[in-house]
Order: C-alpha cells, then sequence, then structure tokens
C-alpha cells in the first residue's frame, strides 16, 4: 500500500453529527465521571465536558485515515490537540470539515499524518478546531520530508497537582459506546492478533481522565473556560491500571500536564498543554494576524480601502501602485503608495511600498520580492491594479487592447505565479481576482476591459483545482464602486453612493481563514451582495452519438437545447465531460417505465452485484495481488460468494472457499450501499457494519481491485 500524497489539502466532509443530551453523558460515563461530578452525568444543569469534541467528531479521525489511505493495521492516534472557541452544547448537529496538512516521513519507524479541522454547531458558529497527528507504522519510507521534532520541556521542580484516578477493568466497554468501536478495544482474540495480551484502553478515553482531572483543579464546574487540551499518546494502558495525572502551572491561563500509569511509572500521556481563561470578548472577529497581504493598485480606491481594512485586523500589508494615469500612461509615481503607507503606519500597522508595474513579469516578481524580504512570506494576494481604455470595437487599437490586457489579466498572471509558489510551499494562501458586470454581462464600447475581466474568471476555475491540494482558495469580487475607474462611467448621483467601503467586507471575508468557498464569483456594491456563476442547460441528445445530425435537426430541437431549466454548475471540466459521456449510457434517455418488472430490474440486489463485479475489476491494481474474499451476506437476499483474484485475473462465484484470505461479514443492505459508493469500507468498518476475519490489512484491497461507483 502507497500512502496517498494527493490527499493534502484536498477537503474532508462535511463530516455530521447529531447527538442530544444523553450522548453526553454516556461520554462522561466512560471517562470515569460519577456522582461527585453531576453536572456532567444529569441532564438537570448538564454540562459537556470539552474532550467530548473528540468522541463527538470520531468519524473524521477515519475519513483522514481513509484519504491518506495508511494501513489500519499499523496506526495510532500520536497526538492530538483541541482549541475550543465556544462551550459545546448539550445537544445538537455538528458539522466538521478538514483536510490532510501534512506527512512526515519517519523511514523504517513509520509515517505521520496531520490533519486539521474546525467543527461549526447548525447555526454555522465556529465551536472547535482539531487537529490531529495519526502515526502509521507500516507506511514509512514514502520520500518525504522527515521533520525535526520539537522539544517539550518540563519544570524542574515537583507539580503543583497530583490527579489519581482508577479506570476500571470494563471501562473501554462504556467509552466504545461515545462511537470508537474498534475491536482492539473490546476483543481478546484481535488484540493477540495485533501483538497486545488483552484489549487496550482508547487512549482518548484515558485522554477524557486526564481532562477531568485538569479542570478539577483548573477550572472546577466551569468546562466552559477550557480553551486549549493537547497532548501526545506514548504508550498503551490495560483496563483497569491505575493512573495519575500530574500538573504544572505555567503562568495565567496555561498548564502543562502529563499521565502516568500509577503502577509501572510509565508515561501514558506526554507534552500536555492545557489553556483556560474566559472566552475573548472579541471571539468572532475575524483576524489576520501573522498574515502578510498583498494588494495591487492600492495607491486608491478600493485597494487602499483594502488594505487599510486588513492592517486594522492585524495583517502586515505591501501595497502596490505603479503611479501612472488611469489610462496607465506615464512613467509612475510613488506617491500613491507612499500615502498609504504612511496610514497605515500612523494606524499603528506594518506596511512597506512597491512601485512596480504589474503589467511584466518582472513587475510580478518584484512584487513578491518585496514581501519575501519584508515579512517573509505572502498569505493573501488581492489583483485589484486595472486601467480603463474605452473605445467602440471599431476604434480599438491593438495598443489599447495590449495595455488593457497586460495590466488586467496579464498582471494577475504576473504576481500571482510567484504568490502562488510561496503559498504553496507555505501550505496556506488567499487569492482574489477583480472581474466586473462588464465582464460578465458585457458593457458597450469596453470589449478590452470585458475581455480581460472574464479572462480572470477563468484564470480562476484552473487556478482553484491547482491550489486544492494546498489550502490554496482563489475567489473573484465584482465590484461596483466609486473609483477613478469609474467616475465618468457611473451617473453622478450614483457614483456618490458607490463606496468602496461596501466592497471591503467581503472581500475581507474571502482572504480569511474563515473562508472554505473556492472558484465562487461575488457581485458587491452600496451594501447588496450576490454569487453570479457559470450554469449549463440539461440539454438533449440527439441521434445515438454515431451519427452527425443535420441542422434540421438542430432547428427541430432548438427549444430544448437552449433552456435552462434544471441548469447546473460545475466545478471543473471533467464534471462537464462525464455529464456528457452519461448522456449516452445505456437507457439514459429512455422514459421511465412504470411497470413492476422495469422497476424490479432497476433494484439492485447483492446477487446483481456480484454478477456485475467482474466488470469493474481493475486488473492495473491486481498486479502481483493474489487473494480469497469470502462473502457472507446476511438477510434478505443475502448468501455466500467467493471472489479470487489471482495472476491479474477475478473469478467469483457463488459459495465458500475452503482456505480463504479473508472473510467479510455484512448485512445486505450495508453491503448494497458500499458497493454503490455511498458507504466507504472505511466508514463500514469503523462503525460495525462490516465484520473482517483473517487477514485484515488485505481487506483493503477491496476498493482498489474493485471501481466502487
Amino acid at each position: 500500500m502507497a500512502i496517498n500524497l494527493e490527499a493534502i489539502g484536498r477537503k474532508i466532509g462535511p463530516v455530521t453529527k447529531t447527538y442530544d443530551w444523553k450522548d453526553a453523558v454516556l461520554y462522561a460515563l466512560g471517562v470515569g465521571a460519577g456522582f461527585d461530578e453531576l453536572d456532567y452525568v444529569y441532564e438537570k444543569n448538564l454540562k459537556v465536558i470539552p474532550s467530548f469534541s473528540v468522541a463527538s467528531i470520531f468519524d473524521f479521525f477515519w475519513h483522514v485515515a481513509g484519504a491518506s489511505n495508511v494501513n489500519l493495521a499499523g496506526i495510532l492516534h500520536g497526538e492530538q490537540d483541541i482549541i475550543f472557541y465556544r462551550p459545546i452544547p448539550t445537544a445538537g448537529t455538528l458539522t466538521t470539515e478538514g483536510a490532510v496538512t501534512r506527512y512526515y516521513d519517519k523511514k523504517d519507524k513509520g509515517a505521520i499524518v496531520i490533519a486539521e479541522g474546525d467543527t461549526c454547531d447548525a447555526g454555522g458558529k465556529k465551536l472547535f478546531k482539531n487537529i490531529i497527528t495519526i502515526f502509521s507504522r507500516l507506511d514509512g519510507n514514502f520520500g518525504g520530508e522527515e521533520g525535526a521534532a520539537t522539544p517539550f520541556i518540563y519544570p524542574e521542580r515537583a507539580p503543583d497537582f497530583v490527579v489519581e484516578a482508577h479506570p476500571s477493568p470494563e471501562q473501554p466497554l462504556i467509552y466504545r459506546l461515545s462511537g470508537d468501536i474498534f475491536q482492539l478495544h473490546v476483543d481478546p482474540d484481535f488484540a493477540r492478533k495485533v501483538g497486545f495480551e488483552k484489549p487496550i484502553m482508547h487512549g482518548l478515553c484515558t485522554y477524557g481522565f486526564a481532562c477531568r482531572a485538569l479542570m478539577s483543579k483548573l477550572t472546577p464546574g466551569q468546562p466552559e473556560l477550557v480553551r486549549r487540551f493537547a497532548c501526545r499518546f506514548s504508550k498503551t494502558l490495560y483496563p483497569g491500571e491505575p493512573i495519575k495525572t500530574l500538573i504544572w502551572k505555567d503562568g495565567e491561563g496555561k498548564a502543562i500536564w502529563r499521565t502516568l500509569n500509577a503502577k509501572t511509572g510509565d508515561v501514558v500521556i506526554d507534552n500536555g498543554i492545557f489553556e483556560y481563561g474566559p472566552v475573548p470578548a472579541d471571539q468572532d472577529k475575524i483576524l489576520y494576524d501573522g498574515r502578510v497581504a498583498v494588494v495591487t493598485g492600492a495607491g486608491g480606491g478600493l485597494g487602499r480601502v483594502y488594505a487599510l481594512e486588513l492592517a486594522k485586523r492585524g495583517a502586515k500589508l505591501v501595497i502596490n501602485d505603479f503611479g501612472g494615469a488611469r489610462d496607465g500612461a506615464g512613467d509612475g509615481s510613488s506617491s500613491p503608495a507612499d500615502r498609504v503607507v504612511a496610514e497605515i503606519k500612523s494606524m499603528g500597522g506594518e506596511a512597506v511600498a512597491n512601485y512596480d508595474n504589474v503589467a511584466t513579469p518582472e513587475g510580478g516578481e518584484g512584487i513578491v520580492k518585496t514581501a519575501l524580504a519584508a515579512f517573509g512570506r505572502v498569505d493573501i494576494l488581492i489583483n485589484n491594479a486595472g486601467i480603463l481604455r474605452d473605445k467602440g470595437i471599431l476604434k480599438m487599437e491593438p495598443e489599447n487592447w495590449r495595455a488593457v490586457m497586460d495590466v488586467h489579466l496579464n498582471g494577475a498572471y504576473h504576481v500571482t505565479k510567484p504568490a502562488f509558489q510561496v503559498m504553496r510551499d507555505n501550505g496556506y494562501g488567499r487569492i482574489i481576482m477583480t472581474t466586473s458586470a462588464a465582464g460578465l454581462y458585457g458593457n458597450f464600447g469596453q470589449t478590452n476591459y470585458s475581455s480581460a475581466k472574464l479572462g480572470l474568471v477563468g484564470f480562476m476555475n484552473t487556478l482553484k483545482q491547482e491550489g486544492q491540494k494546498y489550502n490554496i482558495k482563489v475567489n473573484t469580487v465584482a465590484p461596483i464602486a466609486a473609483s477613478r475607474l469609474t467616475e465618468d462611467v457611473l451617473p453622478p448621483d450614483i457614483f456618490g453612493k458607490l463606496k468602496p467601503d461596501f466592497v471591503a467586507p467581503i472581500v475581507l471575508y474571502l482572504c480569511s481563514e474563515a473562508c472554505s468557498d473556492t472558484g465562487s464569483i461575488y457581485n458587491a456594491g452600496m451594501g447588496y451582495y450576490n454569487r453570479a456563476a457559470i450554469l449549463t442547460g440539461p440539454g438533449i441528445v440527439i441521434g445515438d452519438g454515431t451519427k452527425v445530425p443535420a441542422v434540421e435537426d438542430i432547428a427541430a430541437n432548438w427549444e430544448k437545447i437552449r433552456t435552462m431549466n434544471g441548469a447546473k454548475e460545475y466545478f471543473q471540466l471533467m464534471d462537464q465531460v462525464t455529464d456528457l459521456l452519461n448522456a449516452f449510457a445505456p437507457g439514459k434517455e429512455a422514459p421511465a417505465a412504470d411497470n413492476q418488472s422495469a422497476k424490479a430490474a432497476a433494484t439492485p440486489s447483492a446477487a446483481g452485484i456480484f454478477a456485475a463485479m467482474g466488470k469493474s475489476f481493475n486488473t492495473e491494481k491486481a498486479a502481483g495481488v493474489s487473494v480469497v474474499f469470502q462473502f457472507h451476506i446476511t438477510g434478505d437476499g443475502g448468501g455466500d460468494w467467493l471472489v479470487e483474484i489471482k495472476d491479474g485475473a477475478c473469478r467469483i462465484e457463488t459459495g465458500k472457499h475452503a482456505a480463504p484470505t479473508t472473510t467479510i461479514t455484512m448485512a445486505a443492505a450495508d453491503f448494497l450501499e458500499m458497493m454503490g459508493g455511498k458507504l466507504s469500507a472505511m466508514q463500514a468498518y469503523t462503525s460495525g457494519k462490516i465484520k473482517i476475519g483473517g487477514d485484515l490489512i488485505k481487506s483493503q484491497l477491496i476498493e482498489k481491485l474493485f471501481k466502487l461507483k
């Protein structure tokens, strides 16, 4: 098996979890709470233990493991860090989205997978961020960066608090009911098979015991004060073994900690960090502390407003402005950029000026070099520079066409290319393109400007895909605002109302970590905001795809071709191509059949899946594979089937094999969901819907050997 390097930056989720007060209480009981902590186990005045956050999004862990393609037989939960923004409700629906952010290659020791996820409540408010580190013992030597260990230093003094606890021998049986039903914590045979003498404690169960210990001394009765809870899992613990948590206060609102096996003295959890204190008054304020933003054309108008607002919220700015005339003529001037830098510095912010012309590759490189020299990074790029040279098409000279293209479209490319390189290396970036209503909808006398502005949408549409794996979001704004470019285009009474300040909020949001959108276009002006999109109608198939239709066929079907009823938006080219190919799939255009036999034929069954399974066999993935899968499907429509892969071929038949490599037991309904692509094998396994006997590792080949829909 090979670790999936393409997973970095690729969105995971949304993963949802709906729970009620009983789930919160069950978790509290699972981590040792009782009558002495009634607020955690009694619905009257119920409070939620903060470490419930991890148990409530446990599926996210397995999504990360699945996306990374790590070998399940060798994974360990290495580290866990939770940053809390507000208390966890006693009931509700949690939605988590995130991505794998980094891999480290520890060579023969294995691989490290790091992922981050943000969890929001049903109203969209962010509750917490979780940072997961998975150690995969069997996935090292993939050629990645090894990474350096960060030293963790404990005080050379006795701990301020020591809290003892005695998990019961049956503790995992209760804790697993909160979602982690991995066999390692309940099945003696499985535990012995992977090297343990018996089932072990869940590391996150011990983590919950430690959370209670820390709160008892630092935030008694006030779980809402917990701001951060982080640690490294160091050694396994068997159920029933006593533990003690050592706590050192480390300044205001912070402590470091570790948990020991009280019987052996072994460190079970290490490198613990616990931060606590009131929720900040500006909890929901979007800030850019530590971020570096480049704004082109920032000497006035929209660019100046963007820059000032970013600076007020903590960003460091590169103010680029060539200082030319509205049509781009002249030798340029340093005055516009210098004035805005002075404004930012007078507010206590940090900014540097740059006078390069975006219309040249050298100018784009120079802008990014200025950012790196001054601040060492680039996180945000707003391509705002622009000029106007309006003429009707018959009066449009090549020079006027090229000049506008060079600043708007080529200029965005010149700056974005070097900035994208820096963002890719840092694993983070936010890029804003500036289009226009003239580009989206057209405007008389602006063929050059309209073409350049719509060209930026095409630039975004591809860049959003190239940046996806590196957490680089690319969006486009079409502002309607008063500026020197619009002062003689808009009526005077309207011009006076179109303050650039009304456009800045949506641009700043798109530049923030809080925004997960990418590849979208937004109109903004006077406090009115909406999304624009390119939609594609459902269309119609004329003929069978082999004979070219006649012009008269097109005319006869014109209304069906041009209708936008049922139109849809595509994220990438292949989505549209897939629909095109599917339009010619057998039966695609056939009218819906009302007869019962047609409905029965369309209803999938386990027997039908196995009958068609050979067609989905991926011979390229079968090289060197020799395995026999024995399927036992229970319930209506169930039965026994064996699937043998050998010498690049696949044999499928009913019955039982004398010595299968791996046995798979599932309910028929769950099997149909898995084979239909609605339920991943990883999800089926972790939720207990699939029971695997024999070689667990080989079971992971199923999704590779067969192209599940």
